[in-house]
């Protein structure tokens, strides 16, 4: 990402200090990039579309409606719908280290047509059909998945090349799905109020919840209490979700043993593993490395002091 800013900001006008905009056009979509050279507090900024915010560099105190003001640092992103304010302050903004943001629009239409083609490959009978983006805030945080189409986006709005516009149809529609994807997961495994615990993918989410230390748990029993064939249950369980039922398993085996790590440093990594679900040491490891990108020897040192 670092070279395409590079690239973006030797071609680009600077004509104020704060939120700096320049912008990229594309059928349904444009990239704005915001650069800010100096410290600022309450800039408002407000979009006629949905669009998606993501920090490159620097550091934001972000007003949303609907949240507890929080700090934005690189990697983050928020989606928020047309026409909700954003109240942004720059704490450490300057010259040389500027902040740096992009906001990536999205044509209402063309969200509307991958919705309801979304909706139409997940929905369960009548269950889980009415996923939307245009209607509250998130805030997502290391989001590998979105992180690197996003990448890829920026890449293809600031070089021109024949198939720019056909290209970014294509990823603009795969940032959508994620996004939905990303929605239903946090509706669904974040569920207080138990909306959707009485469907099919909510009981199985439920029941994972329920027997996470379990290591009998498999795909074929999850679809059984689905009532569905394992690949049927496969297929729809990650078109919701965006993760397979396995890797959705794996991570809350990995969320589960960071919280064992922290309140039991003197326990051995075997120990951890077992307790956490882990048939064996070395593929507990493999999964804490591939989610947390450092090993559980390495987050136990982290928390440790």
């Amino acid at each position: 990402m670092k070279s395409i800013i590079n690239q973006h900001r030797s071609n680009r006008k600077l004509t104020t200090l704060v939120e700096n905009r320049t912008t990229y056009n594309a059928d349904y979509a444009e990239l704005n990039i915001f650069e800010t050279h100096a410290v600022a507090e309450k800039v408002a900024l407000k979009f006629d579309f949905p669009i998606i915010a993501s920090m490159l560099s620097g550091q934001k105190i972000m007003h949303l409606e609907g949240f507890e003001s929080f700090d934005f640092f690189p990697g983050e992103s928020v989606v928020m719908p047309s026409n909700k304010e954003m109240i942004i302050d720059f704490p450490v903004a300057s010259k040389n280290k500027p902040t740096q943001c992009l906001a990536l629009g999205i044509d209402a239409v063309k969200i509307n047509e991958v919705v309801d083609k979304f909706n139409q490959h997940v929905a369960i009978e009548n269950e889980n059909k009415s996923w939307d983006l245009d209607a509250t805030s998130s805030h997502l945080i290391n989001n590998t998945d979105i992180n690197h189409l996003i990448e890829r986006l920026t890449y293809t709005f600031t070089n021109n090349n024949k198939s720019k516009d056909v290209l970014l149809d294509l990823m603009i529609q795969e940032l959508i799905v994620r996004l939905l994807q990303t929605k239903a997961k946090s509706l669904i495994i974040n569920d207080p109020n138990q909306v959707f615990s009485d469907t099919r993918i909510g009981t199985v989410i439920k029941f994972i919840k329920e027997n996470l230390t379990n290591k009998d748990i498999s795909v074929d029993l999850l679809a059984k209490k689905a009532y569905m064939s394992a690949s049927h249950f496969h297929k729809q369980f990650k078109n919701t979700l965006g993760v397979s039922p396995i890797d959705y398993i794996n991570s809350e085996k990995i969320k589960f043993s960071k919280k064992l790590i922290k309140e039991s440093k003197n326990s051995r990594m075997s120990e951890i593993a077992f307790k956490s679900g882990f048939n064996n040491t070395s593929y507990f490891n493999r999964q804490f490395k591939k989610m947390e990108m450092m090993t559980p020897q390495q987050f136990k040192k982290s928390v440790s002091h």
